[in-house]
């Protein structure tokens, strides 16, 4: 109840945000939504106001980014500056990443929400999505963002899914990425076995999470199989109810896995924490119902850059605090404290 309210019923300030489209190396691309001092979703470098994008409606951007834009943003060395990985089926829409995002720009923050592959509210170009371990796109969004603002302080946060796979490229990587300041994981799904096992066979994760990722999962994939006839089962596709079902269909064979069990086991981040040279925050509400309680890491997982919190409630990406009909403002300020103090 704890995750679906906090969906639903919790309250938080919406923000807008200026999108920048990149190009990826293999013919694709990703889209990233900022937000900062000096940069506005409502009028341009030069002052003048600008309507919102008709492309961009069904999106939290609201208009696209200019080259004159980045003159706006602060150029002060050590700006803090903060990337966003989103969750399965996510977005800058998410109710978690506009909390987010609102309460670290309100308090002279640069922000970006790096959007997985077809999760902006566009179709990628490729027969390919995302997954869970992507560690090579984690790496592409942290450089990109990195070469835009190099004068800035990194840091990096990843929820649920975006965080599995920001948590194992952190793991791969070690002290080559120095250079970030600091990291949060929030709500991560790092055995990727036993958060899939959850989802696919307890009644819960069937009847409810499951059947609302699936909703706009298929309908993606539908729109693919028609642009790449013959590469997608569709009709097998359109008839799974489980995640397990969906990933050894569409998901590992699409990545180089060879069946779910395959891509849960491989992809999964919590292996790799002891490779973690970054300072990071790893987040967990020991009530979460996608992520069982036995599946989270102890500190013996984890290298001595790790700090783990993990509160008895907070659901699933949600942590909603205060009287009825309460407010997102917890999961924020508790990144900012991690980040600023390193508890």
């Amino acid at each position: 109840m704890q995750t679906v309210y906090g969906v639903l019923m919790a309250r938080y300030h919406h923000i807008a945000f200026a999108r920048e489209r990149v190009n990826t190396p293999d013919g694709d691309f990703l889209d990233f939504d900022w937000t900062g001092p000096g940069l506005f979703s409502d009028r341009l470098a030069n002052g003048q106001a600008t309507q919102p994008d008709l492309a961009l409606q069904k999106t939290a951007a609201r208009r696209w980014l200019q080259d004159e834009d980045w003159g706006s943003l602060p150029t002060t060395p050590g700006t803090p500056a903060l990337i966003l990985f989103h969750g399965l089926e996510g977005s800058s829409r998410s109710h978690y990443a506009q909390a987010i995002a609102q309460y670290f720009r309100a308090r002279g923050w640069v922000v970006v929400i790096a959007h997985f592959r077809s999760c902006s509210g566009f179709p990628n170009r490729m027969a390919r999505a995302y997954y869970s371990g992507d560690s090579a796109d984690i790496e592409f969004m942290l450089d990109t963002v990195r070469q835009r603002l190099p004068h800035a302080r990194w840091h990096a946060t990843g929820v649920s899914l975006g965080g599995n796979a920001m948590l194992k490229h952190l793991g791969e990587q070690g002290s080559k990425l120095s250079w970030l300041t600091a990291s949060a994981a929030v709500s991560v799904p790092m055995d990727l076995l036993a958060c899939g096992i959850q989802l696919s066979d307890t009644s819960l994760g069937k009847r409810l999470y499951t059947r609302y990722f699936l909703k706009t999962m298929k309908t993606k994939i539908a729109e693919k199989a028609k642009r790449f006839p013959g590469n997608i089962d569709v009709f097998r596709l359109s008839q799974c109810k489980t995640l397990r079902e969906f990933d050894t269909l569409y998901t590992a064979p699409m990545h180089g896995y060879k069946n779910a069990l395959d891509y849960w086991t491989r992809a999964s981040s919590k292996p790799l924490l002891h490779g973690i040279a970054v300072p990071t925050l790893i987040l967990n509400a020991r009530n979460d119902p996608f992520v069982p309680g036995p599946s989270l890491p102890g500190s013996h997982d984890c290298s001595s850059s790790v700090l783990l919190h993990q509160p008895a409630e907070g659901g699933h990406a949600a942590f909603v605090t205060s009287p009825f009909p309460g407010h997102l403002g917890w999961l924020p300020a508790r990144l900012a404290r991690f980040f600023e103090s390193g508890r």
